[in-house]
C-alpha cells in the first residue's frame, strides 16, 4: 500500500467516526441540539475528509463513508443503553456491502483532474434541483408515514455533501498547481463560498432527517453521499468510461444490495410497534365496556336501597 493510498484510507476512517459521533448527537439531541458540539464533529469529519481528499479521489474517497453507517450503529445503542438488534447489522452490512461493489465496479482513479468552471456551474444547479425536489416532497404534509419524509431529506443531506466534496476537491487541485495564487481568483472563492453553503445545507438537512430516527436516514445519508459522487464523476470527471457490462451489471447487483439494506434499517421499529399498538388500544375498550356494564347492574340497587 502506497503512503497517499495509506494516508486516504487513515483520514477518511477518521472522519468516517467524527461524522458518526455527529451523527449520534444529533439523533439524540434532536429536539434542543447543542449546536456547538454538532458543527465541532461535522467540522472535524469536513477538515479530515477534505484532506483524503487531497491524496485520493472521489471514487476512493466517498466508499470509505460507509464506515460512518457501521460505527454510529453501536454507539448510538450504546447511548440508547440497547443492544443492536441482529436485523440492523444485517441491514448495515447488506448497505456497506452493496456500496463497496457498487463503487469498485468503475474502478479507481487517481484525482488529477479538477472540473472546469462550467461544470462547476452544472453541478451546482443539478445539485440544487435535486435537494429542492427531495426536501420538497419532505416537507409537505404528508399524513402517511410510509412515504418516508426522513429518508428523503437523508437523501437531499447526501447530494449536497457529495457535491462539497466534489468542489472541495477541484479547489484543492486548482491550489495545488497554481499554489495559494489561486485562492485569489474568483471562480475558485466562489467555490470556496459554495463548499461552505452546500456542508450547511447538508447539515441542516440531516439535522432534520435524524428526527425520524437514526437507522434510516443514516444508511440513507451513508449511500447517497457516494453514489452522487459516482454519478459526478462519471458525468463531469469522464471517470469509469471503459466499463465493461460486467462492471455494470455488478455495479447494478450492489445498488440493489445497498437499497435492500437501507429499507432492512428504515422499516423494523415500525414493524414491531404496530402489533403492540393494537393491543394497547384494544385492551382499554373491553376494561370500559366491563365497567359499564357493572354500573347499570348496580344501578337499580342503589336506588332502591334509597327508597327505603
Amino acid at each position: 500500500m502506497s503512503g497517499a493510498l495509506t494516508a486516504t484510507v487513515l483520514l477518511s476512517v477518521l472522519s468516517a467516526v467524527a461524522y458518526a459521533l455527529a451523527a449520534v448527537v444529533q439523533e439524540r439531541l434532536a429536539a434542543a441540539p447543542k449546536w456547538w458540539m454538532i458543527v465541532g464533529l461535522n467540522g472535524g469529519g469536513g477538515l479530515l475528509h477534505a484532506g483524503a481528499l487531497a491524496f485520493g479521489s472521489l471514487a476512493v474517497v466517498q466508499p470509505l463513508g460507509a464506515l460512518t453507517l457501521v460505527v454510529a450503529l453501536p454507539v448510538g445503542a450504546a447511548v440508547a443503553g440497547r443492544r443492536v438488534r441482529g436485523r440492523e447489522w444485517r441491514g448495515a452490512a447488506a448497505t456497506v456491502a452493496g456500496l463497496i461493489v457498487l463503487l469498485v465496479a468503475m474502478g479507481p482513479a487517481a484525482p488529477t483532474r479538477a472540473l472546469d468552471d462550467r461544470q462547476v456551474v452544472l453541478l451546482v444547479l443539478a445539485a440544487v434541483g435535486l435537494i429542492v425536489a427531495l426536501t420538497g416532497r419532505a416537507y409537505r404534509a404528508v399524513p402517511e408515514p410510509a412515504r418516508l419524509p426522513g429518508l428523503r431529506l437523508a437523501a437531499a443531506g447526501g447530494v449536497a455533501f457529495a457535491a462539497a466534496s466534489a468542489l472541495t476537491q477541484t479547489v484543492l487541485l486548482r491550489a495545488g498547481s497554481d499554489g495559494l495564487t489561486a485562492l485569489r481568483q474568483p471562480a475558485v472563492a466562489g467555490m470556496i463560498l459554495l463548499v461552505a453553503a452546500l456542508s450547511a445545507v447538508g447539515l441542516l438537512l440531516s439535522q432534520a432527517a435524524y428526527r425520524y430516527g437514526l437507522g434510516g436516514p443514516l444508511a440513507t445519508l451513508t449511500i447517497a453521499n457516494p453514489v452522487a459522487a459516482a454519478g459526478i464523476g462519471l458525468v463531469l470527471l469522464g471517470l469509469g468510461a471503459g466499463l465493461t457490462w460486467p462492471a455494470i451489471l455488478a455495479a447494478g447487483a450492489g445498488a440493489v444490495v445497498a437499497a435492500a439494506g437501507v429499507m432492512t434499517l428504515a422499516l423494523p421499529e415500525r414493524d414491531a410497534a404496530r402489533p403492540a399498538c393494537r393491543q394497547a388500544l384494544r385492551r382499554p375498550r373491553r376494561r370500559l365496556r366491563r365497567r359499564v356494564a357493572t354500573q347499570r347492574n348496580r344501578r337499580p340497587a342503589s336506588r332502591a336501597a334509597s327508597l327505603r
